[in-house]
């Protein structure tokens, strides 16, 4: 929701760190949750602060955020040398010169953070506080820097874990990293910031530190400590996953859709499920696929980039690719494999076949064993399927080929001419039939392993 000229918001993600204990080629902030980098699922969630800029502090790997990033909108800002999160932050200042509302300041390894959450953050200086910070009181509190308040939420002190006083130690509430304070502030809050510390860095929490000595009133607003969980390793990246998919399959049954077996079922970042939809476990969503109301999802199915209608049913074990779509009531049964593939209304692929580049037509049936021959080491060809044509079991429709309407293609053949509608086409060697041929084979080989024993 966007704010007033004077309160409208611009974010700055820090995404300078090396996240070495990833042990990864890929930026930490690039390895992806529900198959979407947790930096664009942050921006995603910040989407709803229609912010007026937003800008992203590189660093180490800054190539790949860079590329990602492109047609986002985002700018990106380096730092170079590393010399702390408040370093990190004051890089943005250029980027953002002539803004006068309010900044927020995060991290790219934080991906849930919410644009509600922001909100409640950005009321608080709506209320005069100068600065406000996020807290979190996680089960464990580990390293996290600590934040001293008061009952009110009125900030003490912010002090990194490693600076700490055994006391302060003992206290539950964290900070997030999260930030947020009027431009003008903002920076001279950061300017100031010095690197007397244990690590001999410049913090960003003494932004806050910085505004309480000044005599301002500094806030502290808190979350769920799942909202602002850090990624710096590969467990906590699993940990991460696990809760998303956790949310994804609440959403989708609360939505009218039955989940058989709920941990089982995996989604992706974009995926849409309809009322009435039941997904059978182990059941995989890759990226950009939509499921309308009413359709089955048999167990053991993988589904990618496909359009599922009205009441399709799709396996067990079935694969739909990329380009699949599937119109009302189409079935796709076991280890079936349709890839950029039209099957209409009613249409049926039951076993062990493999659509691709294809239009199948309305109430057709395509036999078990049957192939759309579509490549031939160089390109990739189409392959037309009129209404109500039948394909015969263990069938090659070798594209670019046309199958007409109510046509009949027995068993076994393979296709490589057009045909019409209503024409039966039958592509088969004539049987051959040996009276006693077998017989006298078998009782010759008996021999043969007999004489070869004795040998």
């Amino acid at each position: 929701m966007a704010r007033g000229m004077s309160n409208a918001i611009a974010a700055v993600i820090l995404a300078a760190g090396k996240g070495t204990r990833m042990k990864s080629d890929l930026h930490k902030v690039l390895h992806p949750i529900a198959g979407r980098p947790m930096l664009m699922h942050l921006l995603g969630g910040l989407a709803g602060l229609a912010p007026a800029a937003t800008v992203v502090v590189v660093g180490d790997k800054r190539e790949q955020v860079e590329a990602a990033l492109a047609g986002t909108g985002a700018v990106v800002a380096v730092q170079e040398p590393q010399f702390g999160t408040a370093h990190a932050a004051l890089q943005a200042k250029d980027s953002l010169a002539g803004f006068d509302g309010i900044v927020l300041v995060c991290f790219g390894d934080c991906p849930m953070l919410t644009a509600a959450t922001v909100l409640r953050l950005c009321g608080a200086l709506d209320e005069g506080a100068a600065v406000a910070v996020l807290g979190f009181r996680p089960t464990d509190a580990a390293a996290y820097g600590r934040i001293i308040a008061d009952a009110d939420g009125t900030v003490r002190k912010m002090v990194e874990y490693k600076d700490a006083s055994d006391a302060e130690r003992a206290v539950d509430l964290c900070n997030s990293g999260v930030i947020v304070a009027h431009a003008a502030d903002m920076w001279r809050l950061l300017e100031a910031v010095g690197n007397d510390n244990a690590q001999g860095e410049y913090y960003l929490p003494d932004v806050a530190t910085g505004a309480i000595g000044e005599g301002k009133r500094v806030r502290v607003i808190e979350t769920d400590a799942a909202e602002v969980a850090g990624i710096n390793s590969r467990a906590e990246l699993a940990a991460a996953e696990a809760q998303w998919q956790a949310f994804k399959r609440e959403e989708a049954m609360a939505g009218g859709a039955s989940l058989r077996a709920p941990e089982t079922v995996w989604f992706s970042w974009d995926t849409e499920i309809g009322r009435d939809v039941t997904v059978e476990p182990n059941v995989v969503f890759g990226p950009g696929v939509r499921v309308a109301d009413g359709a089955t999802i048999r167990a053991f199915s993988h589904i990618e980039g496909a359009s599922i209608g009205a009441g399709c049913e799709v396996g067990p074990y079935a694969r739909l690719r990329p380009g699949a779509v599937l119109e009302d009531k189409a079935k796709v049964g076991n280890f079936v494999e349709v890839k950029k593939a039209v099957l209409g209304k009613g249409a049926k692929a039951n076993h062990l076949s493999y659509i691709g580049d294809a239009t199948v037509g309305a109430g057709a049936n395509i036999g078990a064993g049957t192939i759309t021959c579509n490549y031939d080491g160089y390109f990739k060809y189409q392959t037309v399927i009129g209404e109500r044509a039948f394909i015969g079991s263990n069938s090659a429709l070798v594209a670019p080929v046309k199958i007409g309407a109510d046509a009949i293609v027995g068993a076994g053949s393979t296709v490589t001419r057009d045909v019409m509608d209503g024409e039966l086409r039958l592509v088969r060697a004539e049987q051959s039939v040996k009276p006693g041929w077998a017989d006298r084979f078998h009782d010759a080989m008996r021999k043969k392993k007999a004489a070869e024993k004795k040998a």
